[in-house]
């Protein structure tokens, strides 16, 4: 096992006990992990303050080479970072490919989009030719993102790089399992030449640092579950800061009967197992039309079977391991239970100690009871369920029955049917023939959930726009826009109301 000691040398000192991490692939020891305090958390903030407002007076092409920078080390350290994120995760390298490609694409796109978003913009003024009015983008100050241990590198970047390009001050809580990684870009932010205190990670457990991280932000970002989103909203509701939040979801893949069955059964294989089902996007619910039912079922039998799994520094293997031991307890009393109450195992259904101590084959489970737990909720495992359907209104009802809302998809060949049906589910990203790849790397468009599945918006504008506050100065000339003119009041009052009417008439 490689040694990532030295990634863990250079953190900031923490007044907490460090917790030791093990690889999933194989419990051994790979570091460890520097705790903060709750006091640690606020002496980054003062770091923070104090290098924010020449971070933000410096020129967004100065913030912008920075990043470019940061891609460029990415580039030239990648097989180093695949080999972090796979030790500290347990996934697939070609997991850990993907992860890389979204923190290096996303990072392009924002830089590339940063000066044109953030520059002033004229607007219309109350009085054509006598308000001159212009909106400008202020960074709001120092910004916290709170990283899950699932991608921990990619939805790092993703929402700390805007944040930075806008001038914000930026503090990064990893999980504690995946901290290596995020550490890492700390490492490589320094190299490209960010200054100091303008990019901070702080390690922790939640219960001991997350008050303190939330109560001295000035906006937050954060991935990770539902439950925990609710208390992250409502405690940064109360101090009145903004929030983004991408949550749970339980997302759904409708097969029509014209689709390419071969295709949407080899998309499951990334679609619902990538990352060992870990990942808050993937398709848990498959709704198959009534007609292709058994013939989808036996193409995706035979698909998941032929699922490469286990563990390797290289490309032999499609699924590597579960990350921690709840993860691994979860999945298997989500699919007891179910089976329990009726559900049947199509593929898969056990744990595989033999390749790895948190391994868990894919599994499929049929005629899945609205008695079995994982029938609603999101199992974060790779374990999917397939029920038949019989119309579009009826798979319809049921793809929009959950209490989430982030991604779904279509696969049929009639490719107008598909974006008509698409239109209808309530998700913030719906792929047609394309589970979620497809609408998540469209990075110059928004993504993020609806529902329970979260609030605000990454990619797109939105997702570099929502870590500033908008400004509006206007510029009167010539005359006060509350001047009478020496008029009676009654006079004046008429002049008013006959110039509103012309300008609503032109508009």
């Amino acid at each position: 096992m490689k040694d990532f000691t030295c990634l863990v040398e250079n953190a900031p000192p923490a007044h907490g006990i460090p917790v030791e991490i093990l690889a999933p692939c194989t419990a051994e020891p790979l570091a460890k992990i520097p705790q903060w305090t709750a006091e640690d958390v606020g002496a980054a903030f003062e770091r923070a303050r104090q290098a924010q407002p020449a971070w933000a007076a410096a020129p967004v092409r100065d913030r912008r080479a920075v990043v470019r920078r940061l891609v460029h080390l990415l580039q030239q350290h990648r097989e180093t970072v695949f080999d972090v994120l796979q030790q500290e995760t347990g996934k697939a390298r070609i997991d850990a490919v993907f992860e890389f490609g979204e923190a290096v694409l996303g990072s392009v796109h924002h830089a590339r989009q940063a000066e044109r978003l953030l520059a002033a913009r004229r607007h219309r003024g109350a009085v054509p030719g006598l308000t001159k009015t212009v909106e400008i983008r202020h960074p709001r100050g120092v910004v916290a993102v709170i990283a899950p241990w699932n991608f921990p590198l990619a939805l790092a970047v993703i929402d700390a790089v805007p944040a930075l390009l806008a001038g914000n001050a930026v503090i990064v809580k990893p999980d504690n399992q995946t901290a290596l990684s995020t550490l890492l870009l700390d490492r490589l932010l320094a190299e490209a030449g960010c200054p100091p205190g303008v990019f901070q990670v702080v390690t922790g457990e939640p219960a001991d640092i997350g008050d303190a991280l939330i109560d001295g932000a000035d906006y937050v970002a954060f991935t990770g579950s539902t439950a925990t989103g609710r208390q992250i909203g409502a405690r940064a509701g109360a101090r009145l800061i903004g929030a983004s939040l991408e949550l749970g979801g339980k997302n759904p893949m409708i097969v029509l009967a014209d689709a390419d069955l071969n295709r949407a059964a080899r998309a499951v294989v990334r679609g619902s197992f990538a990352n060992a089902g870990q990942l808050c996007m993937t398709a848990e619910r498959l709704y198959v039309q009534s007609t292709v039912y058994e013939q989808f079922l036996t193409l995706l039998r035979k698909r998941v079977r032929g699922v490469r799994l286990g563990a390797a520094l290289d490309f032999s293997k499609d699924v590597g391991s579960l990350t921690t031991p709840a993860v691994l307890a979860r999945v298997q009393e989500y699919v007891d239970q179910a089976r329990a109450s009726g559900a049947t195992i199509v593929a898969g259904g056990r744990p595989r100690p033999d390749l790895g101590p948190l391994f868990y084959e894919p599994t499929v489970l049929t005629d899945v009871s609205a008695a079995a737990r994982l029938h609603r909720e999101e199992v974060f495992g790779p374990v999917v369920s397939v029920y038949p359907f019989d119309d579009i209104p009826d798979v319809l009802a049921r793809a929009n029955d959950s209490e989430y809302g982030l991604t779904a998809s279509v696969w049929t060949r009639d490719v107008r049917a598909g974006e008509q049906l698409a239109a209808r589910i309530e998700a913030g990203g719906v792929g047609v023939n394309d589970c979620y790849s497809a609408a998540f790397a469209s990075h110059p468009a928004p993504m993020g959930g609806w529902k329970a599945s979260g609030l605000g918006r990454r990619h797109g504008e939105q997702g570099l726009l929502r870590y500033t506050e908008s400004q509006t100065v206007a510029t009167q000339r010539l005359v006060s826009m509350d001047s009478r003119f020496g008029l009676p009041r009654g006079w004046y009052g008429r002049g008013v109301a006959e110039g509103t009417a012309l300008l609503g008439r032109r508009s």
